[in-house]
Formats: C-alpha cells, sequence, structure tokens
C-alpha cells in the first residue's frame, strides 16, 4: 500500500513517522504547498518524496488530507477524476458537517471523514514525532456513505497506528467538538489577549506558574489553521461559547454578592468532570 499525504505540518508529518512503520506501507509520500515545508519535510525523513497533487492522486492508494477545513474542501473537488476507483481519500479537518456535505457525489464512496482526536499548539513539520496518535481517539463520520474498501483500509490504518475508534455523524461531531476542542482554543486566545492589554504584562508574566500556562498554552495554535475552523463551525462554536459565559457569569455573581456557598458549590461540581475521566 503507498500512501500520499497532502500536508506536512504536525498532523501530516506525525503521521507519516507512524505510518512508515507499518510493514505493509510501502512507502509514504507527500505534498505541501509551502517549499520551506517540503524541504524540512524531506531533511527530517517525513516523508520519502515530495510530488504534486497530481501525481499523488495517481500513484497512492491511500491520500490523507492534513490541510485547514477549507483546503479539505478545495481538494475534494480537485478529486472528482477518482471517481469509479477503488482509492481512498481519508481527510483528517476539525470540523465535519460541511466538509462532509460538500464532497463531490461522484466520489462520495472514496472518502472517509475522519477527525483525530490530537494535536498540540506547535505547527509546521519540525514540530511533528512519532507518538501522537498513540492511544489517542479518532472520530469517523458518516461512515455508513463510505464504501466497504475504503472503511476496511480506514479502520485498519488507524487501528495500526494505535488509534481508538469512535463513530457518529458529523452534525453530532460538530456540536461535540465546539464544546471540547473548539471552544478551549477561542477561550485561550481571550485569556492571552487579557494579559496582553495590561500596561504591566510583563511583571504579570514573570509570575505565570503552571495554571496560567496550561490555560494559555493553545493560543500559540496557528491562527490560520483556527480561523478556518472558528469559521466553518461558527454556530455551535457560539452556542459553546454561550454557555461558558452563562457558567462564568454564575461564578462572577456569587463573588459579586460575596455568596461563597454558591460558589464553593460550583467549583466541587466541577470537580466531578475529572471522576468521569479517572
Amino acid at each position: 500500500m503507498e500512501i500520499g499525504i497532502v500536508g506536512l505540518g504536525l498532523m501530516g508529518g506525525s503521521l507519516a513517522l507512524s505510518l512508515r512503520k507499518l510493514p505493509f506501507v510501502t512507502s509514504v509520500v507527500g505534498s505541501d504547498h509551502n517549499l520551506e515545508h517540503q524541504k524540512v519535510a524531506l531533511e527530517l525523513g517525513l516523508v520519502q518524496a515530495i510530488l504534486p497533487f497530481e501525481e499523488l492522486k495517481k500513484r497512492c492508494d491511500v491520500l490523507f488530507f492534513a490541510v485547514p477545513v477549507d483546503g479539505v474542501i478545495a481538494l475534494l473537488n480537485q478529486s472528482v477524476d477518482l471517481a469509479g476507483s477503488n482509492k481512498t481519500l481519508i481527510d483528517l479537518g476539525s470540523t465535519k458537517a460541511l466538509i462532509v456535505a460538500a464532497i463531490p457525489a461522484e466520489i462520495r464512496a472514496n472518502v472517509v471523514a475522519a477527525h483525530p482526536m490530537t494535536g498540540t499548539e506547535q505547527f509546521g513539520p519540525k514540530a511533528a514525532f512519532e507518538g501522537l496518535y498513540t492511544d489517542k481517539v479518532v472520530v469517523l463520520c458518516d461512515l455508513e456513505h463510505s464504501g466497504s474498501t475504503q472503511r476496511d483500509i480506514a479502520l485498519k490504518l488507524f487501528r495500526s497506528i494505535g488509534m481508538q475508534i469512535h463513530t457518529m455523524g458529523a452534525a453530532q461531531h460538530d456540536r461535540h467538538a465546539a464544546i471540547i476542542s473548539h471552544m478551549p482554543h477561542i477561550i485561550s486566545y481571550a485569556l492571552a489577549n487579557t494579559v496582553l492589554a495590561q500596561e504591566e504584562k510583563e511583571n504579570i508574566l514573570a509570575l505565570a506558574a503552571g495554571g496560567f500556562r496550561s490555560m494559555s498554552r493553545l493560543a500559540k495554535s496557528s491562527p490560520t489553521m483556527w480561523e478556518d475552523i472558528f469559521r466553518q463551525n461558527r454556530a455551535n462554536v457560539l452556542d459553546a461559547v454561550e454557555l461558558f459565559q452563562r457558567e462564568l457569569a454564575t461564578l462572577k455573581e456569587a463573588l459579586q454578592e460575596k455568596d461563597y456557598t454558591t460558589l464553593h458549590k460550583e467549583m466541587k461540581h466541577a470537580n466531578k468532570l475529572y471522576e468521569i475521566f479517572s
């Protein structure tokens, strides 16, 4: 099996490193619009060759699209000529409903819509590392509309690199992802900008310890990538932010009213979240 990866940043580069270890994968080649990314990906040995997208389509059995979500839609529209083939196209976009709706009907069976629930705040090929996907969840959306061959290949590949498979509808995924992934990013950006707006920001940051660093870490994420995500999942992100604002308002009101009983009760209730994780 020969695999092509479009987009050789953190997600695509890390995926390449994992896939190259699989005994049934003969080669992993890549494509990236960024010339510097191409150079670095080859220097780091992420892929064995850099090829134009049109060449990847002809040569590879499986194509992964590890690019910002608007780019995924563009690539899908450039892949209509694969209709009737057994090629497998797997997108790794962080939103799913608009991507799934945009898949050309001619190649719907070729496409598996996936979202690996993993990543870091770093980006670019230098951020790639083997093991990013190990023991992480991958959500496969509207899998019943993918061809049987494509479903089998996607399941085999994700399981072979150590991922846990979950399936759900694309709309359901986007609602859940807005709360668990997209909202934390927008809050982190807001937190960082709150500090940057202060006159004595350097003195404030001198006091920064683990709590602040953990909460602000996501503000290092790529604005280009996250602008696409927020645009595509706008309605769900707005709903999630409104829910967060309500909870924040409850804590704010308790402080304003010196209602420390309610404040304690709300914090105690929040502790229950980690009972679910444990």
